[in-house]
């Protein structure tokens, strides 16, 4: 996919206090409100989010970008189409590419151990 990826994504937090924090969002600059029910949660994307081991690929979690986009076109379409997102395949494939690298889980950071 050429071009730049219109959307940005952080979590608001990060040490040991990853579930404290929140999704930051954005498209072209413009703050995306995401549904209530994913504001603060991981987002579900693949990555090995082990803090023992974090090349091990045992500890992979999370689904792949096709199979991530499936489960979650419903919710993304709402979220494109109210913030004027052109519901276009490459913006799905953007929105997941922005979000991995920051996506996490319960057990990232250690800070429940």
């Amino acid at each position: 996919m050429a071009g730049e990826n219109p959307f940005t994504a952080a979590w608001s937090r990060g040490g040991n206090l990853l579930c404290h924090g929140h999704w930051i969002i954005s498209w072209q600059d413009k703050a995306l409100t995401l549904p209530e029910s994913r504001q603060d949660k991981d987002m579900g994307t693949l990555a090995i989010y082990s803090i023992i081991d974090p090349e091990d690929e045992t500890f992979a979690q999370g689904l792949m970008e096709d199979d991530w986009i499936i489960e979650n076109v419903e919710w993304l379409t709402d979220l494109f189409f109210d913030a004027g997102v052109p519901l276009e395949t490459a913006n799905y494939r953007y929105f997941y590419q922005a979000v991995n690298p920051h996506d996490w889980r319960c057990t990232s950071c250690a800070g429940c151990m």
